[in-house]
């Protein structure tokens, strides 16, 4: 469990962009000692602890130790196919692939896998989030810091709502900078200090992305429930916000590019996955079903 390793600082625009390029070029540009990683990335020191903290959690690069003790970041295959086919992070489907990689990771981002899979409030304050997390870290036994779990459920309104709904205070130019995952309309406020989970709309969710999620969570199994696909820590339904009907429409999108069968006769409720795809696979084909 990992909590508050982002240094207070939510994921920004571009941030990705500047992380993978600087990576693929030196592979050590937060640990080198000769040339400070501020001068090479161009933001503060707290701002590269947490961008190093970022490429990780959304499996985007893996941090080795080589000879010497010295850390590096090596690019993942994940990564290596968003830097080639969506650098700047500018299609939805990769914001979706990347909020699947966050949500899920409970190992080093417990808040967000906890937000998203565990925290049943529709609507919620901070003070509600904080009570419920305290329960389930105490189940866990572990002892986190109240200043940590306050910091990181600041941090997770400011990664999914506009900048323009947190009232936030402007004291640099990068602090303007709101974060890509806004797009994804999570999260809502709904009046004073008063937030609520919000549905996306299906239309933005491309069927090959869903399938990435499907086929990554149902480990080689072909035959998984709907009730699975909703509830199950870690799948569609949870780390979207999906409600029944929204993620039967989803479902419907990616039987009609052929790719799953929904049965729901003879007592069943599941769906049948018709091919062998893993998770880049199905990443892949969502980059090339825009490709000219």
């Amino acid at each position: 469990m990992k909590f508050r390793a982002h240094e207070t600082f939510f994921i920004r625009k571009g941030w990705i962009t500047k992380g993978l390029k600087n990576v693929d070029i030196k592979k050590n540009v937060f640990t080198d000692k000769k040339i400070s990683p501020t001068d090479t990335l161009g933001i503060g020191t707290n701002m590269c602890k947490s961008l190093r903290y970022w490429l990780q959690v959304l499996d985007l690069t893996v941090e080795v130790k080589e000879k010497g003790g010295k850390r590096s970041q090596n690019i993942t295959d994940f990564g290596r196919l968003v830097f080639d086919k969506d650098r700047y992070v500018e299609e939805l489907g990769t914001l979706y692939a990347l909020q699947y990689k966050l949500a899920s990771n409970k190992d080093l981002a417990t808040s967000w896998y906890y937000f998203f899979n565990k925290f049943s409030l529709s609507e919620f304050t901070k003070e509600d989030y904080i009570n419920e997390i305290q329960k389930y870290i105490s189940m866990e036994e572990e002892e986190v810091a109240l200043t940590s779990l306050e910091g990181d459920f600041t941090c997770i309104v400011n990664t999914y709502l506009p900048r323009h709904k947190t009232n936030a205070r402007v004291d640099s130019p990068e602090n303007n900078i709101e974060s890509p995952f806004a797009e994804l309309g999570l999260i809502d406020i709904t009046g004073n200090r008063t937030y609520k989970k919000s549905i996306p709309s299906v239309n933005s969710i491309n069927p090959w992305v869903a399938l990435a999620v499907i086929v990554d969570q149902a480990k080689g199994n072909k035959e998984i429930s709907i009730s699975s696909l909703m509830n199950d820590d870690n799948n569609i339904g949870k780390v979207y916000n999906l409600d029944s009907v929204a993620l039967l429409e989803l479902l419907h999108k990616i039987e009609k590019i052929d790719e799953l069968k929904i049965i729901r006769t003879a007592g069943l409720d599941v769906i049948h996955i018709n091919n062998d795809y893993n998770f880049l696979d199905c990443m892949k084909k969502y980059y090339e079903s825009f490709e000219f």
